[in-house]
């Protein structure tokens, strides 16, 4: 009696994921009454578990209120008036023969009959799963969601959900393991098929069988993935593929509205420092020796890789390649990554993230140039600025000019937020005298870092072009390619700047999950109490869900932690250092035993908040005492700035 329809529509009734199988052999009258009997796994409302059983009951009632099995309901109310004529439940013999068959059930293909067991002893029709259709299908019943549950059909609007039911229906339900629309997923554990470009007003759903669908109406987009992963074994895999097609197709439309804004505004969009060397047929290296720092970021607009084409490039003498924190492939997350070779160019790859983290001289011996091509995300503790400024170092001390390859700051040029790295403090992840988001680009810190060490150094810094210094990352037209193993989307890297202040500390901050950055938590926590105090201050753009999670790797490995995701809702508003503090104040309120903070400094780098944090200040105190230094920056930042 207590669960809800909302509940329901959530996977926050507190039923089983997937009862028994034994509960269906009998028929679906006899498994409809075991559902009925089931006790709960949660109290209702608590816990995000998804769970066939509350869409076979919301079936169920499809059923009990209408008369009609939900076969007849829903070809009577939407497949039939928007013309979806190859879409439902046990399809017809001739859409049987055009069916993908997926495993063998009895040794025998399974064609044009439901996969899932359940559903099948169900007479295949059930809430859960059994439903057939096509992309031609799936694109009208998309495009009609997109149009607020209308479509025009021979010059008549047909209506079968109103534009209020379809605002209700994928507007954002924080459930305990990120956020749900009503029988939509919007951002949880499920959404690695999302990709990373789409909007907050996305919504979507994967099929067990493989398919994939999302509907952004901020994009105007929809994307449908038809596949058969099942076949034949049941063993394959597409979440992780479709993510990365959906990722192609949405940048590549910001592109072409990238473009169609820059040829209203009689400019172009953005080019990276590696088109514009490329543009001008690499005359900035001409006659030059070259050493390359990069990894897998470095390449074009159209993905081709700086490596490849420095070695390709008339006049130009690749000798060396260089590696920073996570190797050249971008793929290690280990204390030491040694020399390689790389198999496409077939050069030596000097690891500067192994035995030394400068080069040596023995290293730059047969060089006239370093050129380094690396996309940053702009946090003073992400260390591919640190390896710059080493190279720098070492390019001083032995005459060797050095160039930057610029690349935008993908979370915007124009923020700034502390604290100010205290002297005598710099480190690897704490090189310069920054506040943690600095708001700048590579090439503007490669300015900064000559002027301020006093570095006699021939440094030439090939701008971006077209960039705006306000812009995130998803305006620019250039692809996302995840930095690091654990930055795989731009609302991480969003967050990073103040989650990751604390992954020093003893929390998880979800590496080991599908979604680092946005879930901290550890196994002493109470995700609930957490939840409620970090609400408690209101903070603008952002709002706070109680979850559980497994880490599957790293902190807490194979061990329950209870914590928070962290979803933005609002990025204008957004201030991802005032949401690190707020999880700093509240771990030290709640947990003062069991959240160690000895090691809190190595990444704050600033001893009087990490003192105020310790002391159990409040959070206004804290974000006070993280802004002194900070106009001061602003002012030394300006002569440096390119855009």
């Amino acid at each position: 009696d207590e669960i809800s329809i909302r509940d329901l529509l959530v996977h926050q009734s507190g039923l089983i994921p997937d009862n028994a199988l034994a509960d269906y052999q009998e028929g679906p009258e006899v498994a409809w009454q075991k559902i009925c009997d089931l006790k709960l796994v949660a109290p209702v409302g608590t816990k995000f578990k998804y769970s066939d059983v509350n869409f076979i009951v919301l079936g169920k009632l499809i059923e009990h209120l209408s008369g009609m099995s939900e076969a007849e309901f829903s070809h009577k109310h939407i497949f039939s008036p928007l013309h979806m004529t190859e879409t439902g439940f046990v399809p017809s013999d001739a859409l049987k023969q055009r069916a993908a068959p997926t495993e063998q059930r009895d040794g025998q293909w399974i064609q044009g009959e439901v996969h899932d067991p359940r559903a099948y002893l169900m007479d295949g029709i059930a809430g859960h799963a059994g439903l057939f259709s096509t992309a031609a299908d799936m694109a009208i019943y998309a495009a009609t969601m997109l149009a607020g549950g209308s479509r025009e059909i021979d010059g008549q609007r047909v209506e079968v959900l109103s534009p209020r039911t379809v605002h209700v229906m994928t507007a954002p339900n924080p459930v305990s393991s990120g956020v749900r629309g009503l029988g939509w997923d919007k951002q949880t554990g499920y959404s690695s098929n999302k990709g990373d470009l789409l909007s907050d007003r996305a919504f979507g759903h994967g099929g067990f069988t493989g398919t994939v669908l999302w509907i952004d109406p901020q994009s105007d987009l929809f994307f449908i993935f038809l596949s058969n992963r099942v076949h034949p074994n049941g063993k394959g895999s597409i979440n992780g593929l479709a993510g990365q097609i959906l990722n192609v197709v949405a940048s590549s439309l910001i592109q072409d509205e990238a473009e169609d804004d820059a040829q209203a505004a009689n400019a172009s969009p953005v080019e990276t420092g590696i088109d514009v060397l490329v543009r001008d047929d690499f005359k900035q290296l001409a006659g030059q020796r070259i050493g390359l720092i990069t990894n897998h970021t470095g390449r074009t607009q159209d993905g081709r890789s700086t490596a490849a084409l420095l070695q390709s490039a008339e006049g130009v003498d690749l000798t060396a390649l260089f590696s920073p924190e996570h190797g050249f492939e971008g793929k290690l997350d280990v204390a030491k990554i040694d020399d390689t070779k790389d198999a496409k160019t077939g050069l030596q790859v000097f690891s500067l993230y192994g035995a030394t983290r400068k080069p040596t001289p023995e290293m730059l011996e047969n060089l006239d140039t370093v050129v380094f091509d690396i996309q940053d995300i702009g946090s003073r503790f992400y260390t591919y600025i640190s390896t710059m400024g080493e190279a720098m170092r070492a390019c001083a001390e032995h005459g060797k000019r050095f160039v930057v390859l610029d690349r935008p700051n993908p979370i915007n040029g124009i923020d700034m937020a502390g604290p100010m790295l205290d002297g005598g403090l710099e480190s690897f992840v704490g090189y310069h005298h920054l506040p943690v988001r600095h708001g700048m680009t590579t090439g503007e810190l490669a300015m900064m870092f000559k002027a301020e060490f006093k570095l006699e150094l021939d440094l030439q810094v090939i701008k971006c072009e077209h960039w705006q210094r306000d812009s995130y990352w998803e305006t620019t037209g250039l692809t996302w390619v995840n930095p690091s193993p654990n930055m795989r989307s731009l609302a991480q890297a969003t967050l990073y700047p103040g989650v990751g202040l604390l992954e020093t500390t003893n929390i998880s901050v979800g590496r080991g999950t599908d979604t680092p950055f946005e879930w901290i938590g550890a196994p002493w926590i109470d995700a609930r109490k957490l939840a409620a105090e970090l609400a408690s201050h209101n903070l603008p753009g952002v709002i706070f869900v109680p979850v559980e999670f497994t880490p599957s790797s790293s902190k807490y490995e194979g061990k329950l932690c209870h914590g928070v995701n962290i979803a933005i809702i609002d990025r204008a508003q957004f201030e991802p250092l005032q949401v690190g503090f707020a999880l700093a104040c509240a771990l030290r309120k709640l947990n003062p035993t069991q959240w160690e903070t000895k090691s809190l400094n190595n990444l704050l780098g600033n001893r009087q908040v990490e003192q105020a944090i310790i002391d159990g200040q409040s959070l206004s105190e804290v974000v006070e005492l993280s802004r002194i230094g900070v106009e001061d920056f602003a002012e030394r930042r300006e002569p440096f700035l390119l855009y």
